[in-house]
């Protein structure tokens, strides 16, 4: 044995016995150990049988011991299997006796840490088995242990309320267990915090299970409230009452997630929102407010009464306090906010640059409230939890009971704004706007106490997550309110007397541009800043700026710039959807228009963060700068005005260009690339362009080489979400250059049609159809015919995808390009689309089968439209067989769901109107015809939506028009008149009565509207529905008032022209009784020309019913013919039919004499002006 080997030998014992093992290999071996202990006193649990011997309680002592000391947070217990632990708990349970106080609260506090830490719900039948065991320790056992059992209970019962429901008549019934305890007049604070933890955990709902059902919901909604409203009694500490306010608040937001708001008398929202805006500010530092006990509705603001400030100090006394604060305030360090802004570290949310100001006052943050124009960077514009407080009591060291103590009133803070978030999600916006100006400001407050609101709280508030909480909340407000917004204006002369609401919700917008551009100043927790430009996206998606003063968006456009090179990627990501949000809002806005014409900030946009106030520490990180660069601190160095758009130039360079190096810290993971920028980033840049293209194209026409440029770049990529944001460029870049009419055929080079075939990404195929789709036609028609071909030919080919949405984008796509007049002549492309639509009619998709079923629509115009055009040539060369499958297709489509069957029925009344004589004498199309006609007639009469029943009027207004169809001797002829006249007297909608009232007058001759008896039925009809067109039981259906009479009016004129002899006496019949001058008055109405200026004076509302009927000159023209032809008749008549015909004649000839004096007296109104001027 060798000295040598003798070394090697120490050496291997050595690195055996001392070298640590690599870290996968020592978690591996924690995991193991752990799981071997876990086992061994599982099993050793299982093999003990209950008894009484004092052996037991020694063990059972020792193995909760060894469980309860545990670690379960760490990973190496992850694959301990929920069942196991149910088993266990459950076998404990039957071992540990009622009358053992000691072990009940040691297996209680094992059950909390297992369920807990391990995230365990527990089965349905270990809940029943340990929820009865904690139920009867409850009723058992010594008071002193209710807290542990049920810190238990609320383990047990987390997500778990509606399962529990063999028990909840022992928890939540008239004397329960848990309504006892929660209830404010309990004593016990502890046992009270945990009744209300229990109760919050049963209000929960994980998702897949049902909530709480009632009435046992409304229990814990009534406790939870009253909790929330009982004062702090004061024998409890603040902390302690802190975490029962939390729990409190926590079970109301899972009581509010339950479903959406009910009115009723125990859930008044006005006195939860009250709560709310009380604990919102709960420990605010400076803040000692009493709320109303109720928030009621109003559009004015309801101020709050804040206590009569104290008496001012004189200015000696203020100025030898001023020195204490600075002798005692040097040396002293605060903690930076932007490394962690965990609610643990609220301590270090100071820091020095103020002057002296006690962090608890307001008196800097209410100076900084009234800052109009942020236009730099200043110490005013900081609020108070930004400044340095000399005397702070974190420097003192009985300061760590204050700091926790702070800790815990903002965790109440922030969950009353969940739960106001809650609130907002659960409560119609409707109403809840009612509550606006209790929680958003209308004016600044200068000279006062600053209002109370989400702004207070965001610019004001020491905690980040507070503050981002208070920002989500306004978030949520803020979204969807564009109908709310929509009456705000300030751009007429301010009214001395009173303010209208308009100029009140005006002030508003103002005021949260205000407050929001401050916080954007201000703001130095990323998380929270990404909040404050969220926030200010949704602000500006909805509020109605063409109806305010211009100058709102020009501060934001100056302070957001930087903020694209800020170094955190999601401010990143953040300031470009603001951008988005800018350049989409109701564009093109002439202020954002000039704000894109200006020039562009070279250095301010990409040198990183020099611009934000918040960076401004940050100058070691900036990359050394040329010579002769200049920087700019407020974005702008003088550039070419009349060069490219600044913001189409950014948003190329996000996509493209190399990131920078010194903000690549955070941006690591989330780059497709080495060398460009974030994900995230490219594809929100890619979002902006696409905007931007979209509302203000004229400013980047100059640069439409460089936008196809990137399309194609983008779908060369091998990321698919970057090649789908880049085919959404492109179909904007298609339709500019389409409007522009620039022979551009780079949208169908290699990249493009890679993009149709790619497979393995069906997202990017159907984005890429809707490219193609949204070529015009006079731009498809400049393209070469073997560029035609190819687009036709991709797309005939993807109606056979088996992805659904591809087949739907390709079917939409063929729909569009039937209407196009260089293709609808031809026969082949209208054959080979109408096989692919029919094919898709089939489909089991319901999305596919409504893109089949409009593009059917659309190719059944074309077909009335060539009919109209070309003639016979084309009908003679369409396949009959084809067409009899389209009429079977759309007969079997009209009774799909109403997305298909709308446009179903559509196509049905095209098809109709089509068919020629030599259709109509072939047996095969004979009993398809019947089906179609009854189809229609089902569908006037069903219950589907109101857009269907209006397109089946319409449909049966089509088929009408052809005169080649058995109108009024087939079987279905009865019918459908009866449905149409059915429509015109009862339906409430009144576009559909205008359209079956169009309908009843297409049939230009009298043998068309069948007998006698279904002639009167219409006329009838008619008039009863002129008589009552004044009835209606929605008041929005006024617009459509006019519209509807002049239809009704023209068609009761069509039916007089066309009438005979024996359709007199039921003519007769209604103009004899009480309804005579009710129709005499609106034919007269009609006649004057009044009935169609009303139509075109609602808002446009009612134009597209206008064109239904004729111009009342043409019904002038109707009634003198029909005048002249009956008085014949009335002197030819025989005595048994010249009452009839004369009671007739006296009517319209009434009519007639009414609507001449109506028009003389008109001609005298105008005229009456012209006489009294001077000769």
């Amino acid at each position: 044995f060798s000295l040598q080997q003798f070394r090697l030998t120490c050496i291997f014992m050595y690195h055996k016995m001392f070298v640590p093992l690599p870290k996968a290999q020592h978690e591996l071996d924690g995991s193991a150990q752990a799981q071997d202990q876990i086992s061994r006193c599982c099993n050793k649990l299982r093999s003990l049988r209950a008894s009484d011997s004092a052996t037991l309680k020694t063990e059972l002592n020792s193995l909760f011991d060894q469980l309860i000391s545990e670690n379960y947070n760490s990973g190496n217990h992850d694959n301990i299997h929920p069942e196991v632990v149910c088993e266990m708990l459950m076998h404990a349970s039957r071992l540990v006796p009622l009358s053992q106080e000691h072990l009940i609260i040691k297996l209680s506090q094992l059950i909390h840490q297992l369920l807990n830490q391990l995230q365990v719900i527990v089965d349905e039948h270990a809940l029943d088995v340990l929820v009865s065991y904690c139920t009867r320790a409850l009723r058992t056992c010594s008071s002193w242990t209710h807290p542990e059992v049920l810190l238990a209970l609320s383990s047990l019962v987390y997500g778990n309320g509606s399962r529990c429901h063999r028990h909840l008549p022992e928890l939540l019934g008239l004397s329960g267990i848990l309504v006892n305890y929660g209830d404010p007049s309990q004593p016990d604070i502890e046992l009270r915090r945990s009744a209300v933890h229990c109760l919050a955990n049963l209000c929960l709902s994980v998702p897949g299970q049902p909530y709480l059902e009632e009435p046992y919901k409304g229990v814990c909604y009534g406790i939870l409230l009253r909790t929330l409203q009982s004062p702090k009694p004061p024998d409890v500490e603040d902390i302690v009452f802190c975490t029962l306010l939390q729990s409190a608040l926590k079970g109301t937001q899972y009581f509010l997630n339950g479903g959406k708001w009910k009115a009723v008398s125990t859930q008044d929202l006005g006195t939860l929102l009250a709560l709310l805006k009380r604990f919102m500010f709960y420990g605010l530092p400076g803040i000692s407010v009493e709320m109303p006990q109720v928030l009621y509705p109003a559009p004015l603001p309801q101020y709050e009464t804040i206590p009569a400030a104290k008496p001012e100090l004189s200015q000696d006394s203020a100025s030898q306090q001023n020195k204490k604060r600075k002798s005692r305030g040097k040396g002293k360090k605060a903690g930076a906010e932007g490394k962690n802004d965990d609610d643990d570290h609220i301590s270090g949310h100071l820091k020095t640059g103020g002057s002296g100001v006690d962090q608890s006052g307001w008196s800097l943050g209410s100076q900084s409230a009234s800052v109009t124009s942020p236009s730099g960077v200043t110490p005013q514009l900081y609020p108070s939890w930004k400044k340095g407080s000399s005397d702070s009591e974190f420097s003192d060291p009985e300061g760590g009971m204050q700091t926790k103590l702070r800790l815990y009133q903002a965790r109440v803070r922030q969950s009353a704004l969940q739960c106001f978030l809650a609130v907002v999600k659960c409560v119609e916006k409707r109403i809840l706007y009612g509550y606006w100006s209790s929680f958003v400001p209308d004016a600044p407050g200068i000279g006062g106490p600053p209002p109370l609101t989400l702004l207070t709280i965001a610019l004001k508030d020491p905690s980040p997550k507070v503050r981002a909480g208070s920002l989500q909340v306004l978030s949520a407000l803020l979204e969807g309110s564009r109908q709310f917004l929509s009456t705000a204006e300030d751009t007429s002369a301010p009214r001395q007397a009173f303010t209208p609401f308009s100029a009140t919700l005006a002030a508003s917008v103002r005021e949260l541009h205000r407050c929001l551009l401050l916080a954007l100043v201000a703001e130095s927790s990323c998380q929270t800043l990404t909040q404050v430009l969220k926030c200010l996206a949704h602000l500006v998606s909805n509020v109605p700026y063409n109806r305010l003063r211009p100058g709102l968006l020009s501060p934001l456009w100056k302070q957001i710039r930087p903020y694209v090179r800020h170094r955190d990627v999601n401010v990143r990501v953040s300031s470009l959807t603001l951008f988005g949000a800018l350049v989409s809002t109701q564009a093109p806005l002439p202020e954002i228009q000039l704000l894109l014409q200006q020039p562009g900030s070279t250095s301010a946009l990409s040198t990183p963060g020099i611009s934000t106030p918040q960076e401004l520490s940050h100058n070691w990180r900036l990359p050394t700068r040329r010579d002769g660069e200049a920087s700019s601190p407020g974005g702008g160095v003088e550039g070419d005005p009349e060069g490219p758009c600044w913001m189409l130039q950014l948003c190329v360079s996000l996509v493209t260009q190399p990131r920078e190096e010194p903000y690549s810290d955070s941006d690591a993971g989330g780059s497709s690339g080495a060398s460009l920028e974030p994900l995230p980033i490219r594809l929100e840049a890619l979002q902006v362009l696409a905007h931007l293209v979209k509302g203000y194209f004229s400013l980047v026409q100059t640069s439409l080489l460089e936008l196809g440029q990137l399309s194609t770049r983008c779908l060369k990529e091998q990321e698919p979400s970057v090649q789908l944001h880049g085919t959404k460029v492109l179909d904007l870049y298609v339709f500019v250059i389409s409007l522009c009419q620039v022979k551009k055929q780079m949208v169908l080079a290699a990249p493009m049609i890679s993009a149709l075939q790619n497979e393995q990404h069906p997202t990017l195929q159907t984005s890429a159809c809707d490219t193609l789709s949204s070529i015009l036609p006079q731009a498809f028609s400049q393209l070469p015919n073997k560029t035609q071909v190819l687009c036709i030919t991709i797309l005939l080919g993807l109606t056979y995808s088996e992805n659904a949405l591809v087949k739907a984008a390709a079917v939409r796509a063929l729909g569009v390009y039937i209407l196009f007049p260089c293709l609808r002549e031809d026969v082949m492309f209208v054959a080979d689309t109408a096989n692919a639509i029919l094919t898709a009619l089939d489909d089991r998709s319901p999305n596919v089968r409504a893109k089949a079923a409009w593009s059917l629509g659309n190719l059944t115009d074309t077909l009335i439209v060539n009919m109209q055009s070309v003639g016979l040539e084309f009908q003679e060369e369409f396949s009959d067989m084809l067409l009899l499958n389209m009429l079977r297709s759309a007969t079997k489509a009209s009774g799909d769901k109403d997305r298909v069957k709308s446009n179903a029925v559509r196509a049905l009344g095209n098809l109709v109107h089509f068919l020629q004589p030599v259709h109509l004498g072939k047996p095969v199309f004979e009993q398809p015809l019947q089906e179609a006609m009854r189809a229609l007639i089902d569908t006037v009469r069903g219950e589907a939506t109101m857009k269907v029943r209006w397109n089946a009027c319409y449909a049966l207004g089509n088929a009408f028009r052809n005169h080649n169809l058995p109108l009024g001797s087939a079987d279905w002829s009865k019918e459908a008149y009866s449905a149409l006249s059915y429509v015109v007297t009862s339906c409430k909608n009144f576009k559909v009565r205008i359209k079956s009232a169009a309908a009843l007058s297409v049939p230009s001759t009298r043998d068309r509207y069948g007998d006698a008896q279904q002639f009167a039925q219409v006329w009838q009809a008619l008039a009863q529905a002129l008589e009552h067109s004044e009835e209606m039981e929605d008041f929005l259906e006024y617009r459509y008032c006019a519209s509807l009479r002049s239809q009704l009016c023209h068609a009761l004129l069509h039916l007089l022209s066309v009438c005979q002899p024996n359709d007199l006496p039921a003519l007769r019949s209604s103009l004899s009784d009480q309804s005579r001058p009710v129709l005499q008055g609106f034919l007269v109405h009609y006649l004057s020309n009044k009935g169609v200026t009303l139509v075109a004076g609602v808002d446009g509302a009612a134009g597209d019913e206008a064109g239904d009927h004729a111009v009342p000159e043409d019904g002038l023209r109707a009634l003198n013919e029909t005048l002249t032809r009956l008085k014949g008749q009335l002197e030819e008549a025989v005595l048994d039919s010249s009452e009839d015909l004369e009671t007739v004649v006296n009517f319209l000839e009434d009519v007639l004499r009414n609507f001449e004096e109506v028009k003389e007296s008109d001609s005298k109104v105008f005229s009456l002006p012209l006489s009294k001027l001077p000769q």
